[in-house]
């Protein structure tokens, strides 16, 4: 398993640019408006979404697993614990199809456990349709 930081970058080449050289690692995947980095050292997942007008620059947190049953378990643990929690399987997001589960902190921040099933050409939903206690989420769903 790996963090996952997503965030709202002004712009896309500077912000690609200066997390190259500050991980010493390349772009992962590259599309319009979007960019992540797959770093094994620190395990981490950087995804950056081109967002000029983005109030906040943290779009959102996440886990991400890589064995089956991962994202279940998590759902469950999230559930057991009294957390609300929006269940997403097989939905294609950040060009890739994905299991996810999301539950929001006290302040309002999201945070996601998911698994990459594949990668897919086209970027998904702009964002999952979350219950009112999650507030309005940014452009962002990965």
């Amino acid at each position: 398993m790996r963090l996952q930081l997503a965030l709202n970058v002004r712009d896309l080449e500077a912000a690609i640019d200066f997390y190259s050289k500050m991980f010493d690692a390349p772009v992962h995947k590259r599309k319009p408006g979007y960019a992540n980095f797959s770093i094994e050292n620190p395990p981490l997942k950087l995804v950056l979404f081109e967002s000029a007008d983005a109030e906040d620059r943290i779009n959102h947190l996440g886990v991400e697993v890589f064995e089956e049953g991962e994202v279940g378990a998590a759902t469950e643990r999230l559930r057991s614990a009294g957390l609300s929690a929006l269940v997403e399987d097989e939905t294609t997001c950040c060009y890739a199809t994905q299991d996810k589960v999301w539950a929001e902190e006290p302040d309002g921040l999201r945070w996601e456990w998911y698994r990459v099933l594949a990668d897919s050409e086209t970027f998904g939903q702009a964002a999952p349709e979350l219950p009112p206690s999650f507030g309005e989420p940014e452009r962002g769903c990965c």
